[in-house]
């Protein structure tokens, strides 16, 4: 068995694993990156962020020209099978992984393709297509990700049933779909095959979708899915999934039963732990696969970290990318890095969402004296422009010092906008200030000015 040394040994190549093995790579260590796919690139961008994202996109350029009263004159409507769509996500992919290569290659990292396992507390064994290598390291950094969460009691070798990472391989278009599980990547789901002319029955075992949401951004959700012809049924648990010749049939504890053309689960995601030999250096993975860690990305043992997916929360690429980061510098800098908790939320629905910071209940709870200030795209030239009239920005503020509390969008191109709040945000003292929106001139049209025309909808409420 071959040895080679390193300072840091990095496991996996997701957003968390290329985050940290840049970190230390430009800080002048000598890195090394275990992954166990054939290509780099990680879940993200194999079967999670990217081709979701991807086919989304195919989608609403679908929907546009649909309902584009300038292309109806030139044809009728256009519609593609969900193969059809995939391609174009195949194609970024291909792009992801070259551009990724070229970033490993130019910071002088190794890569390892196999699978790891902890040998002692410095080293890993990386089992390869054709040998095993041993890799020491002074410190080693666990980034290996999530997978879907599979119950026993659910048949996934049946042809129709599908969790998120194996519906990249549909080879057909269902006519009709179940998704059970009605969080982010559920509703995320929901709009793609609806988008496609899927009828879709999403299964909610809560009474309200992404209820972590502010209400009325939830709510409008909620309105949009169902006036595409998404049915959304709340407080549902399901008894049993039964596996038919062509379908699907779900049976739910209420006494409900749906039939469809195939079954998709979104409920749950659990670490990859499993295979990466934790009892020989004495750590435990908790119940749902994931690492404890720190405020500095420690483990319980000294020399190892932990980032991404395989931590918890918030699991999403753009926070795992900065814990990764972080804990390589806490590495390099001795524990002079940040937790990562200032995350926006993404959702890439049709329309799409984004957010930061409270929301209108959290701060009615905390008796935080607020008000609130909208802009609806609908007025928007911008949005009128590229007849994307769904959607809102809203602003929290405070009604004494005029501080923004939180922001919320929902509609076209919300990911991008809420960003702007967030720079305001993170101003110290004053500088967080509604008058920042009022005192700037934004160029016209354009979707930002949505803050101004939300700053000056809020001043006009205060008395």
């Amino acid at each position: 068995m071959a040895v080679y040394n390193y300072d840091v040994v990095i496991l996996g190549s997701g957003p968390a694993g290329e985050g940290a093995a840049m970190n230390a790579a430009k800080a002048g260590r000598k890195v090394a990156v275990v992954e166990s796919r054939g290509v780099l690139g990680g879940n993200s961008t194999h079967l999670g962020t990217i081709p979701s994202k991807a086919l989304r996109h195919s989608v609403r350029q679908i929907l546009r020209f649909n309902t584009s009263s300038m292309f109806r004159q030139i044809g009728e409507p256009r519609w593609f099978s969900f193969p059809d769509v995939l391609k174009n996500a195949e194609s970024v992919i291909e792009r992801q992984v070259s551009s990724r290569t070229g970033y490993y290659a130019r910071n002088r990292i190794d890569v390892y393709f196999g699978t790891a396992s902890f040998a002692d507390e410095h080293s890993v064994d990386v089992v390869g297509p054709s040998r095993v290598e041993k890799l020491v390291a002074n410190e080693i950094i666990i980034a290996t990700g999530s997978r879907p969460y599979r119950p026993a009691d659910v048949d996934f070798n049946h042809p129709r049933i599908y969790d998120s990472d194996t519906i990249l391989s549909l080879s057909h278009t269902p006519r009709r779909l179940i998704i059970y599980g009605a969080g982010v990547i559920g509703c995320e789901y929901a709009s793609i095959f609806s988008g496609l002319g899927v009828l879709v029955d999403l299964i909610d075992n809560r009474n309200q979708l992404l209820s972590f949401l502010d209400d009325e951004i939830s709510d409008a959700l909620s309105y949009h899915l169902r006036n595409n012809n998404v049915l959304i049924r709340h407080n549902e648990e399901y008894e049993r999934v039964e596996g038919v010749d062509k379908g699907v049939i779900l049976h739910l504890k209420s006494g409900k039963k749906i039939k469809a053309d195939g079954f998709l689960w979104c409920n749950g995601r659990t670490g990859n732990t499993d295979q990466l030999g934790l009892e020989n250096v004495g750590l435990t993975a908790n119940g749902r696969g994931q690492v404890d860690v720190d405020e500095f990305y420690r483990t319980a043992v000294p020399n190892i970290y932990a980032a991404g997916d395989v931590i918890g929360w918030p699991s999403l690429a753009s926070a795992a990318y900065d814990q990764g980061r972080s804990a390589a510098g806490n590495i390099i800098d001795e524990d002079s890095w940040h937790f990562v908790d200032d995350v926006p939320t993404g959702i890439y629905t049709i329309p799409e969402i984004s957010s930061i910071g409270k929301t209108e209940r959290e701060l009615t709870e905390a008796k935080v004296p607020y008000e609130v200030g909208k802009a609806f795209f609908k007025s928007m030239a911008r949005a009128q422009i590229s007849n994307e009239p769904v959607g809102m920005l809203k602003i929290l503020f405070h009604r004494e010092t005029l501080a923004i509390l939180g922001v919320h969008c929902f509609g076209y191109q919300a990911s991008e906008i809420v960003h702007i709040g967030q720079a305001i945000m993170n101003q110290p003292g004053e500088a967080n200030t509604l008058k920042y929106f009022i005192n700037t001139t934004f160029n016209f049209p354009t979707m930002a000015e949505a803050y101004r025309v939300a700053a000056y909808d809020g001043l006009n409420r205060l008395f």
